[in-house]
């Protein structure tokens, strides 16, 4: 059975990045409002953990040294996607290559910052990130839904509500599932206590 290395995750990552940068596929992806950041925003932020994931021992322990709880990891993180979320960057990014190339960076390092950062934060700070960023990602959406105007000139109004009831859909979803897991994890451990 071949052994899973580290250079796994990271010829994984250059597959799906060489396949980002197809114009046709990017093109796809940005044409529809929802799509650029519930699909292509994700999908950089997955390449970015897998080359995380292909990170050596020696460069874990260095990113460890500044990334104590995961706490720079996932602020640095969530200030990107806070950023990413205003309408006017949508707009901008069609526009500008070189804005482009910032935003797939960005999501590029908020990924592999996430994937550094998820484990060592522990339930207690992984609940303050969430609890931050999932009402957010909610509040955004409400108002993609709610808003009666366009508030990106390149996408439609339709498309528009269409990511805000993706936004609030996904954010109630993390949610949920971030929850489960943490009852899971409660049950597991009272079991252990009890077997003790």
């Amino acid at each position: 059975m071949a052994r899973c290395t580290p250079r796994h995750p990271v010829l994984l990552a250059l597959a799906l990045l060489a396949l980002l940068l197809v114009p046709a596929l990017r093109q796809w992806l940005t044409a529809s409002m929802w799509r650029h950041m519930v699909l292509q925003y994700p999908l950089w932020m997955l390449v970015g953990a897998l080359l995380a994931a292909g990170l050596s021992p020696a460069a874990r322990v260095r990113v460890a040294r500044w990334n104590a709880y995961g706490i720079s990891g996932l602020v640095g993180a969530a200030v990107v996607l806070a950023v990413l979320m205003v309408p006017r960057v949508l707009d901008l990014v069609l526009v500008s290559s070189s804005l482009e190339a910032a935003k797939c960076t960005a999501l590029l390092l908020a990924g592999a910052a996430l994937w550094v950062s998820w484990r060592p934060a522990g339930l207690v700070v992984q609940g303050f990130f969430l609890g931050n960023m999932l009402p957010m990602t909610a509040v955004v959406g409400q108002l993609y839904i709610d808003s009666p105007l366009r508030l990106c000139n390149a996408y439609l109004l339709d498309d528009q509500a269409r990511l805000g009831q993706w936004l609030v859909t996904t954010a109630a979803l993390l949610a949920v599932g971030w929850l489960t897991r943490v009852a899971w994890w409660a049950v597991r451990r009272d079991a252990v206590v009890t077997m003790t």
